[in-house]
């Protein structure tokens, strides 16, 4: 476990174990009796505790929820990216874009746009993307490909743009690689933020517009740029059938906002547009790298023949209602790799946690995802292991835990209202691959008993470190 030392606080322990940071934060809290460590700051400057206890993650995201906001140490760091959007907000900001996104997302009419886009990117961009490379017989970056993807399909949910992205057929093409290469840059900027000792630093180094601070500046106007000009194109769209996307609803709802101008309109939109973009363009692709990467030796139970046909089917709600080991399998991989390993809140008053842990006005409380998923006393013994039948019943029926032991799609009164819509979009994907192709994961072929994880990436989304090489096989139906 991590000592503690006199002003100088957990930073020595951090710094040995920046690398494998997420495994450092498991290791202490397993080493905790009651799943909780107090966390000091260097010179006492931050203060604040971290579990993996589900009763204590219930307490601060639903039975104590407005005494643990997003708070200053949160908002202030993803500012310049997420604005006021709906991830980087409280209040009345935040419960009034809720309400707008939750009506939204139990309609039917945007599940049938969302079902039949992704089923769209699958047939006619990802699947020949793959082909063409089983043909040629290339190695090829599984993650990159699904980030590709997965940008490819936020922009046309999101906002009804299609950038071909993975095809690089479209005429915006080198635009659209400069705002994902911006829009990366400036997430793994602001995640460098939060784990900077001294904040005060990067804040002077914006305040001077130096370092990395300038770049990331030069990255967030690149961003802005993107984004305007896709309001500006939808506010010219007369079709009614381009009105299906995301902005064109929250485009409608917000006439009833208020705003004192159309520049704050604007605004209020750029951040819808870019947190929906945050959630959607690589956090399906995380998961599913993740996924590939368990694949090729340890989920040798999953025959695509067998499980879902002998011939590959066209992925729809109705139809991936009924396989039960992919969403199965997907939830295993999640547990064990979450694609958002870390969460924070801020307290406003001094409080008390289930488990006796006091909590000072104006600490952080934090909850990770990540060491949850491989606490023994939360899930056996066999916690370590890649057992997609964990979330099976005796009949084979997928049985579905607690959102507080599992909080992969957090939980309470901030759970992710794309949930259902993500796990769709998984499945698709995973019943295409799965049934066109076999996944040779390249140099180690899977993951054996003793092999040692991958790295991943220190950023606001558990990526592969190093991606996914792959070489994939066509499959004789």
């Amino acid at each position: 476990m991590s000592q503690s030392y006199p002003l100088i606080g957990n930073i020595i322990g951090f710094l040995r174990n920046r690398h494998r940071f997420h495994d450092w934060v498991t290791d202490m809290l397993s080493a905790t009796p009651s799943l909780t460590l107090r966390v000091d700051g260097f010179l006492g400057l931050s203060r604040g505790v971290c579990t993996a206890d589900p009763a204590n993650v219930h307490h601060l995201l639903r039975s104590n929820f407005p005494n643990y906001i997003k708070g200053r140490r949160y908002t202030d760091v993803l500012h310049h990216l997420l604005g006021d959007g709906i991830f980087n907000s409280d209040g009345h900001l935040w419960s009034s874009q809720r309400k707008i996104a939750s009506y939204e997302f139990n309609t039917k009419s945007l599940r049938s746009f969302i079902s039949e886009t992704v089923q769209t990117l699958i047939n006619e961009s990802l699947i020949p993307h793959l082909a063409a490379a089983a043909d040629s017989g290339e190695t090829l970056d599984l993650q990159q490909v699904l980030r590709k993807f997965g940008f490819d399909n936020i922009c046309n949910v999101a906002f009804g743009v299609d950038p071909g992205f993975l095809r690089s057929s479209n005429s915006n093409h080198s635009k659209n690689i400069s705002f994902v290469t911006a829009f990366e840059a400036a997430v793994d900027h602001a995640f460098s933020r939060f784990l900077s000792p001294l904040p005060v630093v990067w804040k002077l180094k914006r305040f001077f517009n130096i370092g990395s601070e300038r770049e990331y500046k030069k990255s967030i106007e690149t961003i802005d740029e993107f984004a305007m000009g896709v309001i500006e194109s939808k506010e010219t769209q007369t079709d009614s059938k381009t009105h299906e996307d995301l902005l064109s609803r929250f485009m409608v709802s917000s006439s009833d906002m208020g705003f004192v101008n159309d520049q704050e309109r604007r605004k209020f939109l750029r951040d819808i547009i870019i947190s929906f973009v945050l959630a959607g363009k690589d956090s399906t692709a995380t998961a599913l790298t993740w996924f590939f990467w368990f694949r090729p030796s340890s989920f040798t139970t999953l025959d695509p023949p067998r499980v879902f046909s002998n011939r590959p089917v066209k992925p729809n709600l109705r139809r991936l209602k009924e396989p039960k080991l992919p969403h199965a399998a997907l939830s295993e991989s999640m547990r064990l790799f979450p694609p958002v390993p870390i969460n924070s809140r801020l307290t406003v008053n001094d409080d008390v946690l289930p488990d006796g842990t006091f909590v000072g006005k104006g600490w952080f409380a934090d909850y990770s995802a990540y060491a949850m998923g491989r606490m023994e006393r939360l899930w056996g013994s066999d916690c370590g292991e890649f057992k997609p039948e964990r979330w099976l019943d005796e009949n084979g029926v997928y049985r579905a835990v607690d959102q507080f032991k599992y909080p992969v799609f957090h939980g309470g009164f901030r759970m992710c209202l794309g949930k259902e819509m993500a796990y769709m979009q998984m499945k698709c994907v995973v019943v295409a691959i799965m049934c066109e192709f076999e996944v040779v994961v390249v140099d180690g072929g899977g993951r054996p008993e003793k092999m040692v994880d991958p790295p991943y990436t220190l950023s606001l989304l558990l990526g592969m470190k190093n991606g996914l090489p792959v070489k994939l096989k066509k499959r004789r139906h």
